[in-house]
């Protein structure tokens, strides 16, 4: 697996702006947290959603890719850092994976 944390410039108050991600080796997403200005953060995963949050109907591109428009600040980050994000975000749910 692959982690990466997308920080997304803009002022689309119902987008989020922080977007993390578990990717496999094939750049299809498994689990995704998105975090808003407000501090909302919705997620997803294939066991579950909570808010609006969707995983990508197709791969992502690479980060060099998403790079390529200056609105996205992508980085590849720790299973750790990822791990934290996630259970942070679904610990009052029943959703764990």
């Amino acid at each position: 697996m692959k982690y990466i944390r997308v920080k997304w410039i803009h002022s689309f108050s119902r987008e989020p702006v922080l977007m993390y991600s578990e990717l496999d080796d094939n750049l299809w997403e498994h689990r995704k947290v998105e975090i808003f200005a407000n501090r909302r953060r919705d997620y997803v995963s294939k066991f579950g959603v909570k808010g609006d949050s969707r995983l990508s109907k197709e791969p992502l591109p690479s980060l060099n890719q998403i790079a390529l428009d200056p609105q996205f600040e992508p980085v590849e980050i720790s299973k750790e850092e990822f791990e934290k994000i996630w259970a942070e975000t679904t610990m009052s749910s029943n959703l764990k994976d």
